[in-house]
C-alpha cells in the first residue's frame, strides 16, 4: 500500500511542496517597499489550499477501501490483512 509517513518524511514533503507552488506562483511586489519578494507559506496555503500529506493520505484511504470491498478472493486484499499464500514472499529485485 505504501510507506508510512514520518515526521520527517512529512516535513520534506511540504517543503517540496512549498518549493513547487513557489516556481508557479513566482514572486509578489510588495506594495510598500514596490520591491519583488518570494511568497510566504501562509499566502502559498491560501492560493493553493490542499496540503499535499492530506492529499496522500486520502488516497491511500481510498486505495484501501477498493482492496476492502473486494473481499477475500483477490490477492490485493490478502496483502492488505498480510496472509501470505504458503511461500516467503520477498519484496527485493532478483539479481
Amino acid at each position: 500500500m505504501g510507506v508510512n509517513l514520518s515526521f520527517e518524511g512529512e516535513h520534506r514533503l511540504t517543503v517540496l511542496e512549498n518549493w513547487v507552488l513557489r516556481r508557479v506562483f513566482g514572486p509578489k511586489r510588495d506594495e510598500v517597499t514596490r520591491e519583488w519578494r518570494k511568497l510566504h507559506n501562509e499566502e502559498l496555503t491560501d492560493l493553493y489550499s490542499p496540503n499535499i500529506i492530506w492529499v496522500i493520505k486520502s488516497r491511500r484511504m481510498r486505495c484501501v477501501g477498493h482492496a476492502a470491498c473486494m473481499g477475500e478472493r483477490i490477492g490485493s486484499y490478502r496483502v492488505l490483512v498480510g496472509e501470505t499464500l504458503g511461500k516467503e514472499t520477498t519484496w527485493k529485485t532478483q539479481e
